[in-house]
């Protein structure tokens, strides 16, 4: 009887007790680096106004596998730099892999949007 229970204990699988979010990458220009912003609703405990608070943080992606507007989960981890706490754990969603037309724009010509605005 007692050998079973242990059986059953040793299967069962190890949960982790590090925090984990779920969130969008924003950039990833950096070498290993992702940036995520997580996004939660908050009461105001005064108020009692639901609003929404976002935050932002710095993750390690091993294989520079994300790209900008990916769905990803972060687990906390060791300091691995000085602002990177977090390591990427997986890629929920693939984003739709459009930049934007003003990033763009703004890497193709920076003096654009000045000579449009003294052009009207």
């Amino acid at each position: 009887m007692t050998e079973q229970n242990t059986a059953t204990t040793q299967e069962a699988p190890v949960k982790s007790r590090r925090i984990q979010k779920v969130g969008r990458v924003v950039s990833n220009k950096t070498d290993k680096t992702i940036v995520v912003v997580v996004e939660s609703l908050k009461k105001h405990r005064i108020y009692k106004r639901t609003f929404k608070q976002t935050k932002r943080f710095h993750a390690h992606d091993e294989n520079n596998s994300c790209q900008v507007g990916d769905l990803v989960r972060i687990e906390e981890s060791r300091p691995i730099s000085k602002t990177k706490r977090w390591r990427l754990i997986e890629i929920v969603k693939h984003g739709s892999g459009i930049v934007p037309v003003e990033e763009v724009l703004a890497e193709a010509d920076p003096d654009l949007d000045a000579r449009e605005e003294s052009a009207e």
